[in-house]
């Protein structure tokens, strides 16, 4: 044992190796922000990694404008936010009794959500579409809102469940007694307590919805409903053509929002529960 500690060539050509592992990695990943950075103040941005030489801030004038940049990402925030929120309401009353209560129909349909996790969006696009037509539902926001939390609600199911599994049960069971019922201690109790897990569940969801193109393209008809991960497919002109600059800048300002959420709730998902204390309280 005391020899794990001594440091031996092999050890040290085993530490390059990973450390030039990392470094091939960091470099996959840094190099298209570089890119993206950079070309978004080169009006004449190609695919190369270049230093513009005459920086300027004519691809933010161009594409920042009502029908390019504003009324899409605002139709996203509406869109992503609606199914994020529906998506963590619906996932923590889910999440609770599969949490609580003993049921024999309890483990079969949690292994139906988690068959649900896998299955891939595109398999159910045509029926989904179709039954938006014989409902009316097509070029419905709200709709679209409601389809997009269904697809994230298995996943979110599993993870709000595994926060709400941590919680004490006692915790509980002491405001029952003083006579709560289960949803005012799940409303005063439990979900103060999970708060950073549901601001977990909250990003991820939203995370997944801002970036999904496919759902909102198939199901969304008019140009001004259209979220930003829609419209950013205009810069992909014909004949391959494609407006480097203009994309990179877009890029900057779709990410925006997604940056700014996490920061929001960063210090929601800080520090880890404290249940110890509460019990003892």
């Amino acid at each position: 044992m005391a020899g794990m500690g001594i440091d031996t060539p092999r050890r040290r050509a085993a530490g390059l190796v990973c450390t030039g592992i990392l470094v091939l990695i960091a470099a996959a990943f840094l190099a298209p922000l570089v890119w993206l950075v950079l070309s978004c103040f080169d009006s004449s941005a190609q695919t190369s990694v270049k230093l513009p030489e005459h920086p300027s801030v004519d691809n933010f004038r161009a594409v920042m404008t009502t029908d390019l940049a504003w009324r899409p990402l605002w139709n996203g925030l509406l869109l992503c936010g609606g199914s994020a929120l529906i998506t963590v309401v619906v996932a923590t009353l889910a999440a609770y009794p599969l949490s609580r209560y003993q049921s024999r129909f309890r483990k079969p349909f949690l292994y139906t959500v988690l068959f649900a996790t896998g299955l891939p969006i595109t398999a159910i696009m045509v029926p989904v579409y179709g039954l938006f037509v014989r409902l009316q539902l097509i070029d419905s926001m709200p709709a679209t809102a409601v389809f997009l939390a269904t697809t994230s609600l298995p996943f979110a199911i599993w993870l709000i469940k595994g926060f709400i599994d941590n919680v004490p049960i006692n915790l509980e069971e002491a405001s029952w007694v003083d006579g709560a019922t289960p949803m005012v201690a799940l409303r005063h109790i439990v979900v103060p307590l999970i708060a950073p897990g549901m601001s977990v569940v909250l990003i991820f969801t939203f995370i997944q919805a801002w970036g999904n193109f496919f759902v909102p393209f198939i199901l969304l008809q008019s140009p001004e409903k259209l979220p930003a991960s829609v419209t950013v497919f205009t810069f992909f002109g014909q004949y391959g053509a494609v407006a480097y600059g203009q994309l990179a800048a877009y890029s900057v300002l779709y990410s925006m929002p997604v940056v700014v959420l996490y920061l929001i709730v960063s210090r929601a998902m800080g520090g880890a529960f404290r249940f110890a204390g509460a019990a003892k309280g």
